[in-house]
């Protein structure tokens, strides 16, 4: 006998409180992100965060805000209750970190609560408690400055299930830590501090002015961070990034140095973290992750907040504008990165247009003849992947090698930088002067500051790469058609996305039909990725069309050919180079994007001040 459905029945408040509570509250430090929100959201100044047991036993948040008029503190504890939308243009330019109206009722569905809150007008304040029974009784009369405190205790205490899945104390303290700090990373004109058992571990006073936001990205993420980064910003039609850059030599093993803020609220978006990445991909380490605290401002219209209960997620309108401004800007931020004379990694202006003067010492033109490898030496990977034009130019770069008279160190010895600076009016390059090879892999050089340690392999293969990428950007892409063209089997969505991206194919050397509902024919490919899985690569460009509107993977294989010629073509280890070519590398280095970092993300050069010299050889001590 079949038993009758059950009936449809409206589910009483504290249920639906309790299931809006699991869908937001993960963890104590998802009840912190709320109260922290809701005290921003207010005009608060200071925040006052004190926690006990992880935040099991206690989460205290107490501000400066304007408060909650006793008249509004039974909305306040009401679902869908919010004074920061009132209609549906609201919702589709929101400003405010919450709007849902959920986070109070919520949080009280599953803990003891009690808010003590004072308005400016006001003499006293009031005082409600919520012992997680949905009930709200009358506000009481409590001392208490202008401001509001929320008090959380013995979180999920009526909720077992859910309490038996949180970690140890120190571990879901870690969790509230982290989040504050990224809570303090995103308004910098408000004081942090947070309290664990007593125990003040983060104190941010207020950081108005630019030595005390710094100051503050140092205490929160350390002061490696900041002396490896440098500061970007851009800004274009509707749409600015500002922030800190770390340098690629301080890329992480994981991606837990990674704060992205959209118009203020922290975020963790798949299509902006996945621009950043690509901006950093021809200069990070192999398996390591960039290092960044980026502010993106962007109008509400243009930006969906409204996609995910807690907020982490957004939406763009238009993702392929906001994935292009991303990944243009910071590349070319990490690509002006050169050796500067005020601060050795700091973004270099334009290079001037170099004088035609080859003399040693002199800045040298950026095809400089003198570090030009002998034609026996020249890459024979071009000639593999038949780009004659750029073998020609290396056979004459290296004929004119040849004709170029040696200087021999024994014979000329090369005066000091700082000689040189007093006797022809000339400051000292970044990278100094030449005075010695060792063991034929490094260049040693003295600049005004100190030591300047090269590899000189290292950046000789970044200086051909730079200079192939260039000429391959000149010059177009060399493609050959497939005798038998390949067949690629996909889905007819990818499908329909290589007809719309068919351009963006042809650009890269490729040419792709469609060749019936779920099947495309690769009938052309670029001559430098002939050897290449051409049907594997067109998949996953059109994965990653899908995904984010764009890819970079044709580029990527390009520049991982041209990064392997450059490698080839470069000077060899062991090499012996005249004073004078050592010098050439030095001026071609400083006009170089990217030489901070060979093809493969290593460091090309690193340098030691007199000072750090001192310390090593205790000198005054």
């Amino acid at each position: 006998m079949l038993m009758p459905a059950p009936r449809i029945q409206q589910l009483p408040p504290h249920l639906v409180n309790q299931i809006a509570a699991g869908e937001i509250i993960e963890r104590p430090a998802s009840v912190v992100k709320e109260l922290v929100e809701n005290s921003l959201d207010a005009g608060a100044t200071r925040v006052e965060i004190t926690i006990e047991a992880g935040g099991k036993r206690l989460i205290r948040v107490r501000d400066d805000g304007h408060g909650i008029e006793l008249d509004d503190l039974p909305l306040a504890m009401s679902r869908h209750a919010t004074s920061k939308i009132r209609e549906l243009d609201d919702l589709e330019r929101v400003a405010s970190l919450g709007f849902r109206g959920e986070a109070l009722p919520s949080i009280g569905s599953v803990s003891r609560m009690t808010v003590t809150t004072r308005v400016e007008t006001e003499e006293r304040g009031y005082r409600v408690e919520l012992l997680g029974s949905g009930l709200l009784p009358e506000p009481r009369p409590a001392a208490h400055p202008r401001g509001t405190t929320i008090e959380i205790r013995d979180l999920f205490y009526n909720t077992p299930a859910r309490r038996k899945f949180l970690r140890a104390d120190r571990t879901e303290f870690q969790h509230v830590q982290e989040l504050v700090k990224r809570m303090a990373l995103s308004r910098f004109d408000v004081a942090f501090t947070l309290i664990h058992n007593d125990k003040a571990v983060i104190q941010s006073p207020a950081a108005r002015t630019e030595p005390e936001r710094q100051a503050r990205v140092a205490a929160l993420l350390g002061n490696g961070f900041v002396e490896q980064s440098l500061y970007v910003e851009a800004d274009t039609a509707g749409l600015k990034i500002s922030g800190w850059l770390a340098l690629p030599t301080y890329a992480r093993a994981q991606s837990d140095l990674q704060y992205l803020y959209i118009n203020g609220r922290m975020v963790r978006d798949r299509l902006a973290a996945h621009a950043i990445r690509r901006a950093y991909a021809d200069v990070l380490f192999k398996n390591r992750y960039p290092a960044y605290v980026l502010y993106l401002d962007i109008d509400p219209r243009q930006v969906d907040v409204n996609v995910h209960p807690t907020k982490h997620e957004v939406r763009f309108r238009d993702g392929r504008t906001i994935y292009d401004f991303l990944f243009r800007r910071l590349h070319r931020a990490l690509e002006e990165m050169r050796p500067n004379s005020d601060a050795d990694q700091q973004p270099a202006p334009p290079a001037p247009r170099p004088r035609e003067d080859t003399t040693a010492g002199a800045w040298a033109p950026i095809h400089q003849p003198a570090l030009s490898l002998p034609t026996r030496e020249a890459p024979p990977a071009y000639t593999a992947v038949a780009v004659p034009q750029q073998v020609e130019a290396y056979r004459l770069e290296a004929a004119v090698a040849d004709l170029r008279p040696a200087v021999e160190p024994a014979r000329e010895p090369r005066p000091a930088a700082a000689e040189i600076s007093a006797a022809e009016g000339e400051t000292c390059p970044p990278l100094g002067y030449a005075l010695a090879q060792l063991h034929g892999i490094y260049i040693l050089a003295q600049n005004d500051k100190g030591l300047v340690l090269v590899d000189m392999h290292a950046a000789h293969e970044r200086i051909v790469y730079e200079r192939m990428k260039l000429q391959l950007q000149r010059d177009g892409i060399a493609s050959q058609p497939l005798l038998v063209p390949v067949g690629v089997d996909v889905t007819p969505e990818e499908a329909d996305a290589a007809e719309e991206h068919a351009q963006a194919f042809n650009t890269l050397g490729f040419e792709v039909d469609r060749a019936g509902p779920d099947k495309l024919l690769v009938r052309r490919v670029p001559v430098l990725l002939r050897d290449w899985d051409a049907a594997g690569l067109v998949r996953d460009v059109l994965g990653d069309l899908r995904a984010n509107g764009s890819s970079g993977r044709l580029q990527h294989a390009l520049n991982h050919v041209l990064g392997t010629i450059g490698c080839h073509g470069s000077v060899r280890a062991h090499r012996r180079l005249t004073l004078a070519e050592m010098n050439a590398l030095l001026r071609e280095m400083e006009h170089t994007p990217n030489s901070g970092q060979c093809n493969h993300g290593r460091p090309t050069w690193t340098a030691l001040s007199i000072a750090e010299l001192d310390r090593l050889f205790l000198r005054g001590q």
